[in-house]
Order: C-alpha cells, then structure tokens, then sequence
C-alpha cells in the first residue's frame, strides 16, 4: 500500500533535475510584476472599485445618525455583491474560484447570506483541448507521450482552474493518473494575485478589519498557498508526508508517486478513484453504511489536527473517495438511519494535495487544551485556550466570555450538525439579548495561522452532514479529548511536584514580605493600582461620546445665536454673521452625525 511506483527507483536521479525546473521556473518569476492579463486585470479591479464605493456610501456616509433611515439592509446589499462576484468568478475562473470558495467558510466575518452565495462556486472549467495537453506533457518529460504512457484518455478526469486531471496506463501496467497545468496558468494567476493585493490594501484602511484579522499575514498565506498550488513536484512531497503520517492506519489511502514521470507541469500519481464521498446511493449499493463513513472521517480529520499537525486543507466531495474492503451487508439490509450498525471496512482515499497546511507549534498545545474543554463542556478551559492562543483582542472580558461559552454549551451541546443552524438561529435572539455587549466587541479574533486549517474544519462539517444528519462532533471528539487528557496527567506529575516545591518557597518567604509590606502602610508609601473591567470601560466609553457631542451641540447653538443677534442689530459685526453662521452649520453637522 506505501509503495511508490515502479519509479521511485530513480527518485533521487530525476528529483535533482526535476527540482533543477522548477527552482528555475521560480527564478524567472512565473508570477513577476507586468507578466499579468492587463485586460484581466482591469475587469477585476472594476468589480473591486465598485464594491469599495458601494462599502464607503452604504456603510459608512450613510450610517450615521439621522441618516441611516436611508440606508438598504446590509445583509441584502452584500448579498448581492457576493452574487455579482459569483458570475464573475464562473465567468474569468482562476484564482477567483478558489477565493470564493475560501470565503464561503468565513463564517466570523461575513453574514450567512453571503456565505451561501459562494458556497456554490464549484472550480469546474471548460476541459483544455488534448493536443495542448500533450504538449505540456511532451516539453515537462522531454519525451513523446508513447514513449511515456502506454495509454490516455482523451477525456479529462476533471478539469479544474489551475489543472486538468487525465486518466493513463504505463508501460509497465500500473493505472495512473497525470494532473497537468493549463497553458498560461501563471500569467491567469499572477493578475489575480495582483488584484487581490491591490483589495488587501484598501481593507488595510478599516480599522475594524485591522482590530480582528491580520490582513498582510493573510495575503501573505494566500499567494504562498495559490503559487504552492502551481508546484506539483512541492505537492508530491506532501503526498508522501501524508501516507507517512498514516503508514499505520490501514483505512487510509494515499496514492503513489511516479517521479519517473513527474516534472515541472506534469505530477503522475497511482489512480485510487472509488466511490465519490457523497455519492450516498453508490456507497449503499457498495453495502457502505454512510453514517459510518462520516466517523471515520472525521476521526482521520482530528488526528490530521490535534496529532499529526499537517492537515489535508480541501476535504470537498471530488477530493474524497470511499473503497471497499469487503461486503458487509446484503442488499437491503444495511442499518437504517440512526442504527448503531458495524462500522464498514473501507479506505478512505485522498487526492489533490495541492492545498496543505501545517499547524503551526505556538498552536499545537492551544488546539489540544481547546478539544478537552469542549469534550468535557468546561467553558473556562475553552476560553483559556484561546488566551494561549493568543486568540483574545487587548481587555477582553474573560469572565463574561466564560458566561457566554457555558450558555452555549447548555443550549447547544448535543445537538447534530444537520440541525445546528436551526437551532443556533432559535437561540440567537436569547443570546443577542444577553450578550450584546460581548457580541458588538467582538472579542476574539481567529490567529492567520489557522486560516486554511478552519477552511478545511468547515467543508469537513458540511461532508459529515451530508452523510449523516444526525452526525454529533460533540460524541466523535470525546475519545480524542480523553486520551489528550491521560497523556496530559502522565506529564503533569513533575510539573505539579515543581508547583509545590515554589509554593513552599514562597511560603518560608512570605514572613519577610509581609514585614516589608507593613513598613511600607506605616511609612504611607503603599499605592495601589485599579482598573476597569470590560462593561464599565465600555460605559465610560459610551458617556465620554455623549459627553462630547453634547459640547459640540452646546457650541454650534451658541454660534447661531451670536450669529443671528449680529445679525439682527446691524454695523460693523454684520460682516462677521456669515461665517459665525457657517461655523453653526459646520458644528451642528458634526453634532448630528457624532456616533453615540
């Protein structure tokens, strides 16, 4: 199962010269400034132009105080845009797909009825003719495709932005699969990095994005991760870590390697297709229990996150396949939905690793210390967890935090993922109510690290649902939470051992302290430190604004009086009314959009 191809014997030869291509293809810059589509470009950064001044008339001008009766819902507003970019994406291709796919899972940041219009962009394009395709093929090998292949079909396998996928056969027998780029790849995604810098730029200019996401770090990640996808040798080499990680976990395929046949544009891989992940009929037909096949998933996701730290970031229905082992049940007598049937044994297999994350190790004890207190519906733990993560803005309040993750737990624990959005929308408004405060701060802000890791997290949610309704992450993550928690203890005993040892040095210290502490009261030099909590900070807050426009309203009605009392009497201060009536207009305007 771990083997790599009648080709792996030359590896190491081929390797050499392969990487040889493509760090002189990085040399030359496929993504360099001016090799872009100018006229790409230009219809990109249209649809940006628009959307910015669509954000600064809409949601900021008018939203003011007094002027806000005017303004359209926001939810409908950007839902709109989110669709206009759909078309966009479908119509161009490119790295425009795969950004609406990824914002589609920005759950934090952006409404559901933004998120539902991009969960349906799906990276299908028109097949590139074959004869191209064999060219590429011919000038990465540097031999004619006979010589290389005994057989390919014609026909694509899948045709996506970046590459196409054809089905082949080698000489020496074995079924492969050839994943090849498409003509000007580079040039496509070098003007789509180019505008999506140049919208990287313009939310650098909203403080409010800048509080709660790190966007240079962002577009950082994402050209990293988009011009990783253009290196296929780079994705043969995460092939092989992953079937390293899962080299004793028998259910898990992972498909070899051809580095005989792999350079440049062109990666051939051993063909693992089977069933598609979602094809729930076929996978019955095949005596597949569904329901089982969504545990064992999501088992292979928690030990990707909390164990091996490299994560497989784009689980969607083509990228998944199901193979049976053998048959379990006979027709008609699989177990019905919500049986407890035996769990069927089959392969996953993976495929396409040309989107790959690793956790990062500032993360990794964060993440596990999160998995426990969820298990075990400790909300301080949880929220803990984030403090080590650094996952909390400057004065957040931990306590009212800590409130709000133990009402979570108590409305929500338990209930399945199919019915998680009904019911999280039922007790929204409980929720809002009581914690508006928190929610209107928002405390906590994702780390960038985690960015494709929580992308793959929430096609992970949509996958198990999809097999199963009544799948609960509550139940399947427990056994994790618990081994963390054992593996946990086993360390904990000689860091308790050392707490104790400094506690009782602190107690034999304590004495002396307390002696310096009382000639310090006696001498009247003891001062002492306060600070506000979040809420009244907040209040304060809100009191200084209503403080100030008030001053400002004060002011304004001042100028105006004097103005008209000028006015009124004539002479030489008849001069001065227009600009003390000015000056009112000015105060008063200012006064009247002051946000509270």
């Amino acid at each position: 199962m771990r083997r790599h191809g009648s080709g792996s014997r030359d590896h190491g030869q081929r390797r050499g010269g392969a990487a040889g291509i493509a760090a002189q293809s990085r040399a030359r810059g496929p993504v360099a400034a001016g090799a872009i589509d100018r006229a790409r470009y230009r219809t990109i950064r249209r649809f940006l132009v628009r959307s910015l001044l669509h954000a600064v008339w809409w949601d900021l001008v008018l939203n003011r105080t007094g002027l806000r009766r005017f303004r359209r819902s926001p939810t409908e507003r950007w839902a709109g845009i989110a669709a206009r970019y759909s078309e966009l994406a479908v119509r161009l291709g490119g790295v425009l797909i795969k950004l609406g796919q990824f914002l589609s899972t920005r759950v934090d940041l952006l409404p559901p009825e933004v998120t539902r219009e991009l969960a349906d962009l799906q990276d299908h394009v028109p097949p590139v003719p074959l004869a191209e395709i064999r060219t590429t093929i011919e000038e990465a090998l540097g031999t004619d495709i006979d010589t290389s292949f005994a057989w390919l079909d014609s026909t694509p396998v899948g045709a996506a932005s970046l590459a196409q996928v054809h089905a082949a056969r080698l000489h020496s027998g074995e079924e492969v699969v050839i994943k090849v780029l498409r003509p000007r790849i580079h040039e496509l995604v070098a003007t789509d990095l180019a505008a999506f810098r140049q919208a990287t730029r313009w939310l650098r200019l909203s403080r409010a994005i800048q509080r709660r996401v790190d966007i240079a770090w962002i577009e950082r990640e994402f050209t990293a991760v988009t011009q990783r996808e253009l290196d296929l040798e780079a994705e043969g080499r995460s092939i092989e870590r992953f079937a390293s990680d899962f080299a004793n976990d028998p259910s898990v395929k992972v498909p070899a390697v051809f580095w005989s046949h792999t350079a440049g544009k062109v990666l051939t891989m051993e063909n693992v297709a089977g069933i598609k992940i979602t094809d729930i009929a076929g996978l019955e037909a095949a005596g597949i229990w569904p329901p089982a096949v969504a545990k064992k998933v999501y088992a292979i996701y928690m030990r990707q996150l909390f164990e091996t730290w490299f994560v497989h970031a784009d689980p969607h229905p083509g990228n998944l396949f199901v193979r049976p082992v053998r048959r379990l049940c006979s027709d008609g007598a699989c177990p019905g939905e919500g049986a407890s049937g035996p769990e069927p044994e089959v392969e996953i297999a993976f495929v396409d690793f040309g989107m790959v994350t690793e956790i990062p190790e500032r993360l990794r004890a964060a993440l596990r210390e999160f998995a426990i207190g969820l298990a075990t519906q400790d909300a301080r733990r949880c929220v803990e967890s984030y403090v080590a993560a650094g996952s909390l803005l400057p004065g957040a309040d931990i306590e009212r935090l800590i409130e709000a993750h133990e009402e979570i737990f108590h409305r929500l624990w338990g209930v399945p993922l199919g019915e998680m959005r009904d019911a999280a929308m039922a007790e929204a408004q409980g929720m809002l109510s009581e914690y508006r405060d928190l929610l209107l701060s928002a405390p906590i802000q994702l780390q960038a690290d985690m960015l494709f890791a929580t992308r793959a997290v929430g096609l992970l949610a949509g996958l198990c649902t999809t097999l199963d309704p009544e799948f609960e992450p509550w139940t399947e993550t427990i056994p994790f939470a618990e081994r963390f928690a054992r593996e946990q203890s086993a360390t904990s005993i000689p860091k308790l051992l050392e707490e104790l040892g400094s506690g009782v040095r602190g107690l034999i210290r304590m004495p002396s302290k307390l002696d310096r502490l009382m000639d310090r009261i006696d001498r009247g030099s003891l001062g002492i430190e306060t600070s506000l909590s979040g809420q009244a900070r907040r209040s304060v807050e809100r009191l200084e604004r209503a403080v100030s426009r008030l001053s400002w309203t004060v002011a304004g009605a001042a100028l105006l009086v004097s103005g008209s009392i000028l006015t009124s009497t004539g002479g030489s201060g008849l001069a001065m009314a227009p600009w003390l009536l000015a000056g009112a207009g000015i105060c008063g305007l200012i006064a009247l959009l002051a946000r509270p």
